[in-house]
């Protein structure tokens, strides 16, 4: 599997509060945008896998849910997680 425990761990110890902080918004949003790459490498080989094209655009719909609560909270936090994960609006 493409992810593991270990990797999501990893994740929120990077991103959030700490490793057993998996509700922390940052954590959510680093980990969406990590599945979103791999749906997106994997649509690239199979681009008529339709049920894939589904759940990545739920996937994009949730992460843009999570960044603009955090913009509408948080600016700042905002602004860094953007920048560290590199997402454009």
């Amino acid at each position: 599997m493409y992810l593991t425990v270990e990797k999501k761990k990893k994740f929120f110890e990077k991103y959030g509060k700490s490793a057993e902080d998996t509700g922390s918004i940052e954590g959510q949003i680093a980990l969406f945008t990590y599945r979103i790459a791999h749906l997106t490498e994997h649509l690239k080989k199979n681009n008529k896998d339709y049920s894939t094209q589904r759940s990545l655009l739920k996937l994009v719909g949730k992460r843009r849910r999570l960044l603009d609560y955090l913009k509408q909270r948080e600016i700042e936090r905002y602004r860094s997680i953007i920048k560290d994960l590199k997402i454009r609006k």
